[in-house]
């Protein structure tokens, strides 16, 4: 699974890790993230998320 950075404040979403914080369990691929998800750091929308080149 991809992880994404956001192009606002450089957070890194990673589904090995999920997003606790916010009910995400880890192994959630960034697809699979409910459409109200929002960046934990700066809280803008997936849509300001990229794929991380690996």
């Amino acid at each position: 699974m991809k992880k994404y950075e956001c192009i606002v404040c450089g957070y890194i979403y990673d589904p090995a890790e999920g997003d606790p914080d916010a009910g995400v369990e880890p192994g959630t691929a960034f697809e699979d993230l409910p459409d109200d998800w929002v960046c934990p750091e700066c809280g803008v929308g997936k849509d300001e998320f990229e794929p991380l080149d690996e």
